[in-house]
């Protein structure tokens, strides 16, 4: 096999563990050299011939202009609204990212915990922990609770899974209608296209997002979706913050209109210092660490070797999306 000339482009405040598992694993066949911030950006771009651009946040257009050998971008990370990946197109540049399986287990764990700390009131009894009351507050169990999950993709039935086997009654929205395999897999009792989203609101106990965002995505839960659901209800968001509204859904929240959120990623990231999302007791909150784990970093590093492995032997790159 041809050694190539691989460059990573890291993102910095990421966990050095995914450029350390993208070196480890590209490195087994090439040669491969962590992009320097400090120096020119031409002369590292010499006879490079893959680039592994972390979360596709790194990569600029003077980057891209300077790439004359490279063979592939390749973008670690699934979601693709942090990068200009029409001009990437536009200027002919071979992308690659990693898909959602990579990543869907832990967002599926942490959906879950969302879940499990709203059901909890995990604030509010850390809160009377500290001031030596027991016994308070009580909590709500998750059997028979409907959970409400709107895209039915990797991290969605992640999350499905797991609720399933807390007795949880599963109701998903999505643009594909699940087998009959994997409604039975998944225990789900009620699936419908995007066309049905208004008529799944009323019904659920927890409503968690599992989509990407786009045009067609972006507020999917505004306000008028968010008075569709229960007082009692609760949002859980592990996939991109502009989903839903998020001023809408403090005033849901602010008004007692929502019983809770479970939130790892937000408009504005980072999130505010004085955003009001931080002073709700009802809220738990993450700084966008959901797919931050040991096992998306070895499963992404490895998808990023396969594919420097198949550029340098002629082959087309797996999950090419331009």
């Amino acid at each position: 096999m041809t050694s190539l000339n691989v460059m990573f482009l890291p993102l910095a405040g990421v966990p050095e563990m995914f450029g350390n598992e993208v070196v480890k694993a590209v490195g087994k066949n090439h040669h491969i050299v962590v992009f320097d911030h400090d120096q020119e950006i031409a002369p590292q771009f010499e006879g490079v011939e893959v680039i592994v651009d972390l979360g596709g946040s790194v990569g600029t257009r003077e980057m891209l202009h300077a790439a004359k050998s490279v063979k592939l971008w390749q973008v670690l990370g699934m979601g693709l609204d942090h990068f200009d990946l029409d001009y990437w197109r536009l200027q002919g540049m071979p992308v690659a990212h990693c898909p959602g399986p990579l990543s869907a287990i832990p967002l599926g764990e942490c959906a879950l915990m969302f879940i499990l700390m709203l059901a909890r009131r995990y604030h509010e009894a850390h809160e009377l922990l500290r001031e030596g009351v027991l016994h308070q507050p009580p909590g709500v169990e998750l059997e028979n609770q409907t959970l409400g999950i709107v895209g039915f993709g990797a991290s969605g039935r992640e999350l499905a899974f797991r609720a399933k086997a807390f007795g949880m009654k599963i109701e998903v929205n999505d643009v594909v209608a699940p087998t009959p395999e994997a409604v039975e897999h998944y225990g789900v009792s009620f699936a419908g296209g995007p066309e049905r989203l208004d008529e799944l609101l009323p019904r659920v106990d927890y409503l968690s997002v599992h989509l990407p965002l786009d045009e067609k995505t972006h507020h999917i839960i505004d306000v008028r979706r968010l008075g569709l659901m229960k007082k009692s209800a609760c949002l859980i968001n592990v996939a991109r913050g502009e989903l839903v509204d998020e001023e809408g859904l403090v005033a849901a929240l602010s008004e007692g209109r929502l019983a809770g959120a479970g939130l790892d990623v937000f408009g504005q990231e980072p999130l505010p210092v004085d955003s009001p999302l931080l002073d709700f007791p009802n809220v738990v909150l993450l700084p966008h660490v959901s797919g931050s784990t040991d096992g998306t970093a070895r499963r992404r590093a490895a998808l990023a070797a396969e594919n420097c492995d198949r550029v340098a032997a002629g082959l087309e790159p797996l999950h090419r999306v331009a």
